[in-house]
């Protein structure tokens, strides 16, 4: 067999191994939401707002992963478009004939429109200018949405209601359920599209131009317009994600285009793996659930955030699909990679656990003294106020601290290890 014939054999698996998966995620999210313990209103919420965050996400990556513009701003796109989705449900509500399942569709015009305006300023620069820039223009949205109420409501924002239309097209908003259909049919749109955006010329030289803006620039591209360009298709699929969130939640406030919002979406990115077509969905679906899930559990769920943050950064750069792949050859069970790490595993048990236990029991004595020093952490009762459970929790973190750059030398040396 020819050179020429593999590569094609090779990429004509790899299209069926995609259309395969492809199938299967769509199968996944069509029976999610019956699955035992994820049929009650609360995970279905959960599932819908994990759906709504990997689109916008995904925006976002348009921009940071693919044509290196970092944006401190790109909640202003989010909300934008989600103001513009409730007051075409507020005129649908007064009778104006649209289904509100197209709702979605005037958040992607507002964030297109918004982003064409402020495209044609901010993209002129890049690098860290534009990075000041986003920064200055999410402030200024920030603070017009309390001088201008008339359009964003003020503090407490603009509601409509999702079920009162004219016509419905026999899908009438009515449970958590139908939400979560319409947000999952429009997030696969969403996805083919941006992933069909990458593979674009267009999308190609967005590649080129941050990699090397110069060369791209020198064979006659023009990095402005194509800066311009990716930040359009970006702030678009952003407007759809703020469309998503008002149906969802049929309320827009000045919160969905503030910097927390704007931080919140970078970091989504950023842990999953921004080098990754999937990776920002990975991170969305990491950070929706620590926020949304974990802060029921404890009241410290932002510091467990912030140092998650803080190792994935430090330890695994590429994100969660990058740790992924680069382990997924590591840890077949014929090269003794599933031993190397349940090896690793206890020491980084004993980390988490004596972490817990000190910051619950801090958290527990600095800000909530009134529930008594009494408490279960990780289903053990203990008391706060006695010293025992401080020293415990300290020389279990102590030794996993010690064990484990041991425990990963002597693992990296052992033999039969994938190079």
């Amino acid at each position: 067999m020819s050179e020429a014939a593999i590569v094609a054999h090779g990429a004509a698996g790899r299209r069926t191994w995609n259309r395969g998966a492809m199938v299967a995620l769509v199968g996944l999210l069509l029976v999610l939401p019956h699955i035992p313990g994820l049929a009650s209103d609360f995970a279905r919420s959960l599932l819908t707002q994990m759906g709504i965050a990997a689109v916008f996400a995904l925006s976002f990556n348009v921009l940071f992963g693919q044509t290196g513009l970092l944006s401190f701003g790109h909640a202003v796109y989010f909300g934008m478009g989600g103001y513009a989705a409730i007051h075409a449900m507020r005129a649908i509500n007064h009778g104006f004939p649209l289904p509100m399942v197209l709702v979605p569709l005037a958040g992607a015009a507002g964030g297109l429109a918004c982003g064409l305006v402020l495209g044609a300023l901010t993209t002129r620069r890049a690098g860290t200018i534009f990075a000041l820039i986003s920064l200055g223009v999410g402030e200024l949205f920030y603070a017009a949405a309390f001088m201008l109420p008339r359009f964003f409501g003020g503090e407490e924002g603009i509601s409509a209601s999702r079920t009162r239309g004219s016509f419905d097209l026999g899908i009438p908003l009515a449970t958590q359920l139908d939400v979560y259909y319409v947000v999952v049919a429009w997030g696969l749109v969403a996805a083919a599209l941006m992933y069909a955006f990458q593979s674009t010329p267009v999308g190609r030289m967005c590649n080129a131009v941050r990699d090397n803006p110069q060369r791209a620039q020198f064979v006659g591209y023009s990095t402005t317009r194509v800066r311009f360009i990716a930040f359009a298709v970006a702030a678009m699929f952003a407007g759809l994600a703020g469309g998503l969130h008002a149906v969802n939640y049929e309320i827009v406030a000045a919160d969905a285009l503030g910097a927390q919002r704007s931080g919140a979406v970078l970091i989504m990115a950023y842990i999953g793996g921004c080098a990754y077509f999937a990776g920002p969905v990975l991170g969305a679906i990491a950070i929706t659930w620590l926020s949304s899930s974990l802060s029921s559990y404890t009241p410290a769920w932002q510091l467990y955030l912030g140092v998650f943050f803080i190792v994935m950064i430090l330890y695994a750069p590429e994100g969660i699909a990058g740790l992924l792949l680069r382990h997924r050859a590591a840890t077949r069970p014929s090269r003794g990679g599933w031993a190397r790490a349940a090896s690793a595993s206890v020491p980084l048990l004993l980390i988490a656990a004596g972490a817990i236990v000190i910051v619950e029991m801090g958290y527990r004595l600095s800000t909530q003294a009134e529930l008594g020093t009494r408490m279960r952490v990780l289903w053990i009762g203990l008391d706060a106020a006695s010293a025992w459970p401080w020293v415990l929790a300290t020389i279990a973190f102590a030794v996993g601290a010690i064990a484990l750059p041991r425990v990963l030398r002597s693992s990296s040396g052992a033999p039969g290890e994938a190079s």
